[in-house]
């Protein structure tokens, strides 16, 4: 249960790794001014307020889940009303940027190379491409095709899969995923002893220990999430395209910038989870949210 949670939230931002050096043969876009070189205008760029808006409807989807595995039915208007709280998208998008500005505000040059490829008709069409599949993935069926299709490339002997490959270790995003997950899932666990929903509250030791037992499940389940995705997401592109995207990711300022989205995705990501744990753990114990 707890592995599609981080799933559905963590891997979220394991795409938008962002490459950080200009397409000097790339047309500027408009959606930006040029002078412009700030954490707001990166995220304007990289159209985030339009992704949190896709994480909130991700996440009201996995509170019905949650109800249906945990106290079917038993949750009513009240927990609706407390998912709809923990996901909203602009609280999210705003604490979130908050994190990204005090990790990359002293840094003006890396700042301005990002918004550089993000203001190109290329680092547009990336920001699109992904969302679209975030989109897609919605829906149960087309994430089971994009899986299908994943393994189809991988027996095939596709090129692609060896693309998709280094794209991933370019941000190294299993395990930067993995490890997301994993204190996600604590904080959720510690939410929802917090309540008594599991009798009394759990011994620091027992959440960590049960939480370190699914690390291998969220690995293997990582991995394959972030195939069908990334297949889904870049396949429009060309092969030339998507390598200079790679090549981006794999340069000292692209790292960077992954290492500052996932510290602010994951302390995004523990709030959340902490939260829900507690609004679960208070609903499983039929008192009021």
């Amino acid at each position: 249960m707890l592995t599609r949670l981080a799933l559905a939230a963590f891997c979220a931002l394991s795409p938008v790794l962002v490459p950080v050096l200009a397409a000097p043969a790339l047309a500027q876009t408009t959606t930006e001014t040029a002078d412009e070189v700030s954490v707001a205008a990166l995220s304007r760029a990289m159209r985030l307020p339009d992704l949190f808006a896709v994480l909130r409807d991700e996440g009201i989807s996995y509170g019905d889940q949650l109800e249906t595995d945990m106290f079917p039915g038993g949750g009513g208007p009240r927990w609706r009303e407390s998912v709809s709280a923990i996901y909203d998208a602009t609280a999210l998008h705003d604490g979130f940027v908050a994190t990204l500005d005090a990790e990359l505000a002293e840094d003006p040059d890396t700042l301005a190379a990002i918004l550089a490829f993000y203001r190109t008709d290329l680092g547009q069409r990336v920001a699109g491409l992904e969302i679209d599949a975030r989109k897609a993935f919605l829906d149960v069926a087309q994430e089971e095709a994009a899986r299908v299709a994943a393994e189809d490339r991988f027996a095939d002997r596709d090129p692609r899969v060896k693309q998709i490959d280094r794209l991933i270790a370019a941000g190294d995003m299993v395990e930067m995923n993995v490890a997301g997950a994993l204190s996600g899932n604590l904080a959720f666990m510690t939410g929802m002893s917090e309540t008594g929903a599991y009798g009394s509250v759990l011994p620091a030791e027992d959440m960590m220990a049960d939480v370190w037992g699914q690390e291998d499940q969220i690995r293997a389940d990582t991995s394959s999430w972030l195939q069908a995705y990334l297949g889904l997401a870049y396949a429009p592109l060309s092969e030339a395209e998507l390598d200079a995207y790679i090549d981006f990711l794999e340069s000292p300022a692209g790292r960077r910038l992954n290492a500052a989205l996932f510290i602010a995705f994951d302390t995004s990501f523990r709030q959340i989870s902490y939260r829900l744990g507690r609004a679960a753990g208070l609903a499983s114990l039929g008192r009021d949210i």
